[in-house]
């Protein structure tokens, strides 16, 4: 079914904490949400659900990004339910806490295929079309360690790094034909990749965080709307730091 002159939004991992919430706020600024996950299916199509419940209008995809034929399909598929894809948001990634020294070659392939190639395929996947229609938005979800480097998370830190070298690079590319790549920096946020702090840790790192909280996906789905409203048409290539002024 098509949905007339709206466009479609893809959101990677967006059954997980920061991806559910800019499914939510996109739903509810109009866009029609692909909900993408690759294994949480149920998940996905609760989100999916409540958005529709809510008024708006979603659908969940499955979308392995470490998979160029999976991209494919998935693309293919959000296309065939809404039309047209006018806005990416690469969020989808893993995490590993773990010296640099102990982690696998296998692992750290796995990261840097996921965090990084993962936005790089899926980006490169829908750009044709923004690019013929002269019209588009890419938003690259990044993390402060991308920024500053985390301790026992190096390969995380260099693929959120690449995340933003990417950004700067290809919206520069892709300006003249009036395509948007910015980025969102986050910092310490309320889901579930985070849950396994206990409260001792967590009150310390607040104590460094000025703001005195630690952000809420809602905080960054709010940046992510931002970024994706024509109201920021003239922000290309910015990495928007969401974290309370941590860093």
């Amino acid at each position: 079914m098509l949905y007339g002159m709206k466009k479609a939004a893809i959101v990677t991992g967006g059954s997980g904490g920061i991806g559910s919430a800019v499914c939510e706020r996109l739903a509810a600024e109009g866009w029609l949400t692909a909900v993408c996950y690759n294994n949480d299916k149920s998940s996905a199509e609760s989100i999916a659900e409540k958005i529709r419940a809510n008024g708006g209008t979603a659908e969940a995809f499955r979308c392995d990004i470490s998979s160029a034929e999976s991209i494919q399909q998935c693309v293919e598929s959000v296309k065939k339910s809404f039309g047209g894809i006018g806005l990416l948001v690469n969020n989808g990634g893993i995490a590993d806490i773990n010296l640099f020294t102990s982690i696998s070659d296998e692992r750290l392939t796995e990261i840097i295929n996921i965090d990084l190639l993962g936005a790089m395929r899926l980006s490169r996947a829908v750009l044709p079309d923004m690019i013929r229609e002269h019209s588009g938005v890419i938003i690259n979800i990044s993390s402060v360690w991308g920024e500053c480097g985390a301790s026992c998370e190096v390969a995380y830190s260099a693929a959120k790094a690449g995340i933003i070298g990417f950004t700067k690079a290809l919206a520069r590319e892709v300006a003249p034909s009036n395509v948007r790549v910015n980025c969102v920096s986050c910092g310490l946020i309320d889901t579930k990749m985070n849950g396994e702090l206990s409260k001792a840790d967590l009150d310390a790192v607040i104590e460094d965080i000025p703001a005195g909280r630690i952000g809420t996906p809602q905080d960054a789905a709010n940046a992510v709307a931002f970024l994706a409203d024509e109201k920021s048409s003239y922000i290309q290539g910015q990495v928007i730091r969401v974290d309370g002024c941590w860093i």
